[in-house]
């Protein structure tokens, strides 16, 4: 019994980590929060990195060109999480917050693209 209530214990600490590490769905980026490398993924497989930085500046790598609708010059945050922005302030692609990391763009075409905190891995 005293094993059982042991066991129920450390499975709502481990529910309770899982919660804690995904607070900041659904809630603008800040710019503390997004400076270093991001990379830019669809289908679960690596795209291109972009930089972004803490001044809100946004620097794409030249093979990110076919999977954005415009070269990124900044990032904003939004009511749900960030949007990309170009060098005339218009959105390029606007992302929802899903978790501290990883940030996703429903596209119209049905693939979405995700942004992952951290370089693209090999």
């Amino acid at each position: 019994m005293k094993t059982w209530i042991l066991g129920a214990g450390l499975a709502m600490a481990t529910a309770g980590a899982a919660v804690a590490e995904d607070r900041e769905a659904g809630v603008p980026l800040s710019p503390a929060e997004a400076a270093g490398a991001w990379t830019l993924e669809s289908a679960g497989h690596p795209i291109c990195t972009i930089r972004l930085g803490a001044d809100r500046s946004a620097r794409a790598a030249s093979d990110c060109a076919g999977a954005l609708p415009g070269a990124p010059a900044g990032w904003r945050p939004t009511a749900d999480g960030m949007a990309l922005i170009g060098a005339n302030g218009q959105a390029l692609l606007g992302f929802n917050r899903w978790s501290n990391s990883l940030f996703v763009s429903h596209r119209a075409s049905g693939v979405d693209v995700q942004l992952r905190r951290g370089g693209p891995m090999s």
